[in-house]
């Protein structure tokens, strides 16, 4: 049986130096003890002065940068096809250069006890490594990085000067003050003045459990609200909020902000299971900060009116435009830009609710749906939502479904107003059939289940991919819980989701031509959403729902999900996460650069390279098209 993984690393590595001089049976035999390696943006592929490994690297998909340590000056950056990290192996010596994952990137980890007896036998192998020594760089053959691994290239300098400060890491205070549960309020006040700190982390068991700041001292014990002989547990903020202490200057302050609260406890995964590292301070922050999304959002939640949210809309875009411009990793890019949309969106809710005659009759969930619910909804495109309302009496149903319909007609005009379209399908929560009881949901989404025609697989589909802006989440998770076992006691859906996911057409012809619109009005057109990014969407919703993962909606982290899942299929899912980002990201250029979705590109505007680009992403389309139309045997379900 034939190792499609190795084949694919073959079918890649013979179109680049030194693997392009090779037989086909050499290169098959090196493919399969290559080891494929997925690095996250900044993430140490090899240190400075570190011993070198057993293997050598080629960059699949991304960047890599290397640099010296200490200096913001990167001296190369390595992209699709570029050898680094050989040269160590073979003069047996220690790397000279830290290199570090750029962007999001998938490495090839070639072994050099492989490779070596190849490079023997080979002439023109030989004459590579010869080049490699004597040109300093990891690829001679690469034109714009010849000769100038120890020099400043264009790129090197824009990108080593011209940084955005909000999206580097934040530094935080690594000497942590903590005491314990049973410490008394008089002991903790010693300790906090004799360390001169505004705050003191209440730990159990060497993990953290609470917090006291200067201001619980003030409330709730300078008062006289509790004596100064109680307890830690007594005046602790709890459950704590923790970070990972990767967290970026931007994502710190709009974590505050979020959540009303002026220090950061920053653990090493960002969950409570683990000890903390570390603490930030929102007077740390006002060190550091600069112009930053914070500045939108504390902009956002004053804001009183929806136009004064659509000027600050505007400069939302400017950020997004900013933040493409300097190549900042589109992942980062998505959650801030997310986090913007979704708290315009919170205000405007909030807005609504106080022009309403009374308060709501029962609680209420407000859910984003589409690409606003995955957190890739980057441009104004058009609203998908819901409401979803707590069940009552039947006497009272349509009262209460007037007072929320009327909420939601209120709420998705100002979205309107502030740059969101209507939805042309009318699937917004002003809308009858999307403004519902729990019960009423769980009657409708079990139908869509087990009566899956195409309506039916359209409709269900997008309730995998919300989120929560308002309201009560118990009920959202109610209704997923609901859909979810559903689901499970009627397996046939999945195939029935699987052919809707096939169902968008193939974005290339027979000769790997763009496939474009034939008539309308945007005839001659590319249909980037419908034949490129829905297929990947689609797929990743299928596959992920499969292994019941719901928490999870963001298609690039689905991806990540399954290749995590499934490491028999771990290359053609980071490859399908890349492709995911990449048209993203294309489609937010295009859009910014038309003033519109980005939807429908004009082909003759684009240059070679662009096309280039995104015809990459087409073979991973049709890929994980295939395997999806396997596992699910489609094909029986359309016999």
């Amino acid at each position: 049986m034939k190792n499609t993984i190795s084949e694919r690393i073959a079918d890649f590595l013979k179109n680049y130096p030194p693997f392009n001089a090779m037989e086909s049976e050499q290169l098959e035999k090196l493919s399969i003890e290559v080891v494929i390696i997925h690095k996250e943006t900044n993430t140490i592929v090899f240190s400075q002065n570190e011993n070198p490994h057993d293997h050598f690297y080629v960059v699949n998909k991304g960047a890599v940068s290397l640099s010296k340590v200490g200096s913001s000056q990167i001296l190369d950056i390595c992209d699709e096809g570029d050898v680094f990290g050989l040269r160590p192996l073979l003069a047996q010596e220690k790397y000279k250069l830290e290199a570090k994952a750029y962007e999001e990137t998938i490495l090839y980890a070639i072994p050099i006890k492989e490779f070596k007896p190849l490079a023997l036998e080979n002439k023109r192998i030989g004459n590579f490594l010869i080049e490699s020594f004597a040109s300093n760089t990891g690829n001679p053959y690469s034109i714009k990085h010849r000769g100038k691994l120890y020099g400043i290239n264009e790129d090197a300098e824009r990108y080593s000067t011209n940084k955005i400060l909000d999206l580097q890491p934040i530094k935080y205070s690594k000497d942590l003050i903590t005491c314990a549960e049973n410490a008394s309020i008089k002991e903790i006040a010693d300790i906090m003045t004799k360390h001169n700190v505004s705050s003191i982390l209440v730990e159990k068991e060497q993990l953290p459990v609470g917090i006291i700041t200067d201001k619980d001292l003030r409330k709730k014990v300078a008062t006289g609200q509790y004596p100064i002989t109680e307890s830690a547990r007594t005046i602790m903020s709890s459950p704590i909020i923790t970070y990972p202490k990767e967290l970026t200057l931007a994502q710190s302050q709009m974590a505050m902000m979020k959540s009303n609260i002026s220090h950061l406890v920053l653990t090493e995964d960002g969950t409570t299971d683990t000890p903390a590292v570390g603490i930030l301070s929102k007077h740390d922050i006002m060190v550091a900060v600069g112009n930053n999304p914070a500045v939108l959002l504390r902009a956002i939640k004053r804001a009183a009116t929806a136009k004064r949210l659509r000027s600050i809309r505007h400069g939302t875009m400017n950020l997004l435009q900013g933040y493409l411009e300097q190549n900042i990793p589109l992942g980062l890019v998505s959650k801030i830009i997310s986090e913007l949309n979704d708290a315009s969106t919170k205000q405007v809710i909030q807005l609504a609710l106080a022009k309403m005659e009374r308060e709501p009759p029962v609680k209420f969930t407000w859910l984003s749906m589409g690409s606003q619910g995955r957190g890739e909804q980057l441009l104004n495109t058009d609203q998908d939502n819901a409401i979803i309302f707590e069940d009552v009496a039947d006497e009272k149903l349509e009262e209460t479904r007037s007072y929320f319909l009327k909420l939601g007609e209120r709420i998705s005009k100002s979205l309107n107003t502030i740059g969101f379209e209507y939805c042309p399908a009318n699937m917004m929560a002003s809308n009858p059939s999307w403004c519902q009881s729990l019960s009423e949901w769980k009657k409708i989404t079990a139908h869509w289940i087990h009566n899956p025609g195409p309506d039916e697989i359209l409709l269900s589909s997008i309730f995998f991919d919300y989120s929560v802006v308002f309201g009560e989440k118990f009920l959202a998770d109610e209704l997923s819980h609901s859909i979810f076992g559903h689901a499970n006691r009627y397996p046939q859906f999945f195939t029935h989701l699987a052919s809707g996911a096939l169902q968008n057409p193939s974005p290339s012809g027979f000769f790997r031509d763009f496939l474009v619109e034939q008539d309308g009005e945007h005839k001659d057109f590319f249909d980037l959403k419908l034949r490129a990014l829905m297929p990947i969407i689609d797929a990743a919703r299928v596959l992920i729902l499969s292994h019941s993962i719901k928490s999870i909606n963001n298609t690039a982290g689905r991806y990540e999900k399954l290749a995590e899942l499934e490491p028999n299929n771990k290359e053609l899912y980071l490859a399908c996460s890349y492709a995911s980002k990449a048209l993203l990201k294309f489609r937010t250029r295009q859009g910014l650069l038309h003033n519109d979705s980005g939807r429908y590109i004009a082909l003759d505007k684009l240059n070679k390279e662009e096309k280039i680009k995104l015809k990459r992403t087409f073979k991973t389309i049709k890929e994980i098209q295939s395997l999806i139309e396997v596992r699910f045997q489609v094909k029986n379900l359309l016999r």
